[in-house]
């Protein structure tokens, strides 16, 4: 298969993903909101909404740092401080934290990233496993809708559909670099077009190239689906958050 060929079999699959990935962002920064106002509605007392906003995302944000912090310690990095508790800075509010050292571009980044790679390694394995995410998406492609609901609504049924629906849920909307995290992602963007262009430049060979690109397509069709899974999710809970801090401040006045 010619590389053009590869690059554009892939296109659609790579576009996909990064849009669901920009969608399920938005929509987290939109529940967090959310659920803040809510929460403030119900307490007035900005610590309790941080504390209560904490405890909801919990194990998402355990997961987050712990990802962190097994990243540094696989790259040879040294860790210190290892925070999961809620702390303000200045408008935001920090779930958790870990001292690293800086091991330089490359690496920094790798541990930067590193909650979204578990965080989309989690969320593949339980959408697949336990919703049957990536029949889901196929369903939705035929435009069997009323099958989507039906499936989905059976697999949050069972017995323990609610705890992996909720476990989903937190890492999903958990698992996004903070901006400390992706502090050192700018330079890397650059270097790997430098190196792309410099690849072009001098025809090196593409056979691997080609190989690689065919073979994720399938790969990131179904952590797509599994991110629209969450996507779905966020979207109920926005939609509940939303009205509950409407018809509390109609009910109760301003914060």
């Amino acid at each position: 298969m010619p590389s053009s060929v590869a690059f554009a079999s892939i296109w659609p699959s790579l576009l996909g993903l990064v849009l669901s990935l920009a969608v399920l962002a938005g929509l987290s920064r939109l529940l967090s909101r959310y659920v803040q106002l809510t929460v403030l509605h119900l307490t007035r007392s900005p610590d309790m909404v941080m504390v209560v906003y904490f405890l909801i995302f919990l194990p998402g944000v355990f997961i987050h740092e712990a990802a962190h912090w097994l990243m540094a310690r696989l790259l040879g990095l040294k860790t210190g401080k290892f925070r999961v508790w809620p702390q303000r800075q200045g408008k935001y509010i920090g779930l958790g934290s870990v001292q690293v050292s800086s091991g330089g571009v490359i690496i920094d980044n790798l541990v930067g990233m590193a909650p979204l790679i578990a965080g989309t390694l989690l969320i593949t394995l339980i959408g697949v496993g336990v919703f049957e995410t990536d029949s889901l998406a196929s369903a939705l492609q035929q435009g069997r809708i009323g099958a989507v609901v039906q499936t989905a609504w059976q697999t949050l049924g069972q017995a323990d559909g609610g705890l992996w629906a909720y476990l989903i849920f937190v890492v999903g909307n958990v698992m996004m670099p903070s901006a400390s995290d992706r502090h050192q992602l700018t330079p890397l963007l650059l270097y790997l077009l430098l190196a792309g262009v410099l690849y072009l430049l001098l025809d090196l060979p593409r056979q691997w190239l080609t190989v690689g690109l065919a073979n994720l397509t399938a790969p990131m069709d179904v952590l797509t689906s599994a991110i629209f899974f969450v996507i779905g999710l966020d979207l109920v809970a926005v939609a509940i958050f939303f009205v509950l801090s409407w018809l509390l401040e109609r009910l109760l006045g301003p914060p």
